[in-house]
């Protein structure tokens, strides 16, 4: 399964810690294949994709009010290595 993949399945609170260990572990293992692999640039990518996450869901059929925040969080943190 993919990290994307993977954040879809994110429902609760021991999914996220889980998917976020499983995200270090990519960094750890793939830190060239991110885009923002410096602390700088992954939160400005965050924050950038924080704005525009509106657009990222409705372009792809899913309201916001129906997923857990666990799991928006999540697609918040995925997008985030490679956001620009």
């Amino acid at each position: 399964m993919t990290l994307a993949e993977r954040a879809k399945s994110v429902q609760t609170r021991d999914d996220l810690a889980a998917f976020v260990a499983e995200l270090k572990a990519d960094f750890d293992a793939h830190r060239n294949d991110w885009t923002n692999a410096e602390l700088k640039s992954f939160l400005e990518a965050m924050a950038a994709w924080i704005q525009d996450m509106d657009g990222y869901y409705r372009n792809t059929g899913q309201k916001m009010t129906d997923l857990p925040p666990w799991r928006i969080l999540a697609d918040i943190l995925i997008a985030a290595r490679m956001y620009e």
